[in-house]
């Protein structure tokens, strides 16, 4: 039986694993609605009722396909990977009855009449209008070069209300998104003069079939400045994640609107290429099987998705945002309220800026729009800072802050959702004390500075707490060898640090114009992790002990290292079984159930090989 004098400190560790449990879940949150379409809410909308998309099981043979009956016409390329194709017919009664067999094929996944999404409408026309007159309004000469010392000192940040709204500049102060790739589903992205500091991957073009992603239209363009606008450069204006990475993939063509079937492999595509987080700016009012299923696969691979609601005015959200496991964002303007075109429902999760043109409500003698750099629609040879509006606006803000969430380490889409609604607040223009402030604002609008705070903050208070229980555990089991803390030295605290939560507060205490700083306050873990990332994922190999494990083996004879080899295993311990209990990572290959089980009992393993180091040390 385990004598009180050694129960005490396994009693006072369970005492900060409790703790930091509680804090890290315990507080304000909301959990998303079940978006499961009803057979109502199926009802066709914009589709072609000769048309066929059938997906097929990503395994299907070349023989199955070929002898089926029927004709596969390839979406893109891509289809030779994800096995998605369209089947054409001479009516709807052929069309109809293709679909009832192949319903009952145990080959195919899906199959739907083929729809399409579009840019919402009254955005369309908005941007018709500019088109129809483009010297109107330009403010391409007032936001060519800002002056000053604050931060950011982008010429047009002024007219930004809506970051303001947002929770920025504070936000920045606590990170940028580096390190984050966030996919621009939409007309493609061209990369224009205040783009141009912004990191750009890889993206493909599913309108043309081609890898050149440019936009012909601009708004796509326009939604990617919001979420990683070039920051801070004395141009222009801000973007949300400055830090990001842009994947442009485009679905959608100059007339704004695209095949459905487009739009999915889009989200297979950017998934599979390593996309953390996708927005779309975009919708129908059509659900198809094969884009809830494209949804599923992308929220697996650790992808986070968040969609428009739509701007029809009305009680019912679009598609691809009603969809489970997409964050659907409704729009606000300056004064809080929801905006007069924004959809509301049971789907909404979080509302965020997205404008109205049609006001000044904030009197600086502009219309009360998002303001981005962008092409020209009608003219996309020129290039100007224009006013849009639209929950095609709100999203990006939507999706930048989720960029800026996994970019402060946490990686995993349940916790990136969680605290992007658990932080959300109250608008000024609501009253209600309801948890859920109502269906026009989900958990209410969306906060980056709360959220920052919650996930680089909270993380890294729970990280180095968790990691000094941990070493506090250790010694207190071999106290009778002689050995304190005071006794080990600087190097072991600064290990502990480095491996647990870095300085994690350094960012907030200096300028923000010193963005080198992010790195200093990032936790050894997280900086391993997402180098690593790049080229083989959140391996397990990654997610583990080998770090402290590997350099005690290599520099255990070196007897002056030993204290701060300690240090790092109890930090490296304190940041995994942080993982297991927050629910922050995904470990790849293996099923979510046993993610905590995998990385609490790694945090065991460094725990153990830094407490066999402080015997010798």
């Amino acid at each position: 039986m385990m004598s009180k004098s050694r129960l005490v400190p396994w009693l006072g560790f369970g005492a900060v694993v409790a703790g930091v449990a509680f804090l890290w879940h315990g507080g304000p949150s909301r959990t998303p609605t079940d978006k499961a379409p009803t057979a109502a809410e199926v009802a066709a909308g914009d589709v072609d009722p000769t048309r066929l998309i059938v997906d097929f099981k990503d395994d299907v043979s070349a023989e199955t396909l070929a002898n089926n009956g029927f004709t596969e016409i390839p979406i893109s390329d891509y289809s030779a990977r994800d096995r998605m194709y369209r089947m054409e017919f001479s009516s709807a009664a052929e069309a109809t009855a293709a679909k009832a067999k192949l319903a009952h094929d145990s080959s195919v996944e899906s199959v739907d009449f083929e729809s399409f999404a579009s840019i919402p409408p009254d955005e369309e026309q908005q941007e018709e209008q500019i088109a129809a007159n483009p010297a109107a309004g330009s403010m391409e000469a007032e936001c060519k070069e800002g002056t000053g010392d604050a931060f950011p000192n982008d010429a047009c940040y002024k007219y930004q209300w809506h970051m303001r709204q947002l929770g920025m500049p504070e936000a920045w102060k606590r990170g940028n998104g580096k390190g984050v790739v966030v996919a621009v589903i939409d007309t493609g992205v061209t990369k224009v003069g205040d783009l141009a500091e912004t990191k750009f991957v890889p993206g493909f073009n599913f309108v043309s079939n081609n890898s050149n992603a440019a936009d012909d239209h601009g708004h796509g363009t326009h939604v990617a400045g919001t979420i990683a606008e070039s920051t801070n450069n004395k141009l222009g204006v801000a973007g949300v994640a400055y830090g990001a990475a842009i994947m442009p993939i485009k679905v959608l063509s100059a007339r704004g609107s695209g095949s459905v079937a487009g739009i999915t492999q889009g989200i297979r595509w950017a998934a599979d290429h390593g996309a953390n987080v996708i927005n779309m700016s975009l919708g129908g009012p059509t659900s198809m099987g094969s884009m809830a299923s494209a949804v599923k696969y992308a929220r697996e691979k650790g992808v986070v998705i968040i969609a428009a609601a739509g701007n029809d005015g009305r009680g019912r959200v679009g598609y691809p945002a009603a969809y489970p496991g997409v964050v659907a964002v409704a729009a606000t303007q300056f004064d809080e309220s929801t905006t007069f075109y924004s959809n509301w429902g049971k789907e909404i999760d979080v509302a965020a800026p997205g404008g109205n043109t049609r006001v000044d409500q904030n009197g600086d003698g502009k219309p009360d729009g998002v303001l981005q750099h962008t092409i020209v629609p009608g003219n996309i040879s020129q290039t100007d800072y224009l006013w849009f509006m639209g929950t095609s606006m709100a999203s990006p803000h939507a999706a930048g802050v989720a960029a800026l969430i996994m970019g402060a380490g946490v990686k995993k889409p349940d916790a990136v959702e969680a605290i992007l609604l658990g932080t959300a607040r109250k608008p000024k223009a609501s009253a209600t004390s309801d948890a859920r402030i109502d269906d026009h604002y989900g958990a209410g609008i969306v906060d980056a500075n709360a959220a920052l705070k919650k996930a680089k903050d909270g993380k890294g208070a729970g990280e180095f707490g968790l990691a000094a229980a941990m070493s506090l555990l250790g010694l207190a089991l071999m106290r009778r060898r002689g050995i304190a803390i005071e006794k080990l030295g600087l190097g072991f605290a600064a290990a502990l640090i480095a491996g647990s939560s870095g300085l994690f507060f350094l960012p907030e205490l200096l300028p923000q114009s010193w963005t080198h700083v992010h790195a200093v306050g990032a936790a050894l873990s997280d900086g391993v992790a997402d180098t690593m990332a790049g080229a083989i994922g959140t391996n397990p190999l990654v997610l583990s002990a080998a770090v402290p494990l590997v350099l005690t083996a290599v520099l255990y004879g070196v007897r002056k290292l030993r204290p701060a080899l300690a240090g790092l295993g109890f930090g490296v311990a304190g940041a995994l079984l942080f993982a297991a209990i927050g629910g922050t990572v995904n470990v790849s290959y293996m099923p979510d159930v046993l993610d905590p089980i995998w990385l609490a009992a790694q945090a065991g393993i460094a725990a153990l090989v830094a407490t066999a180091v402080v015997r010798k040390a």
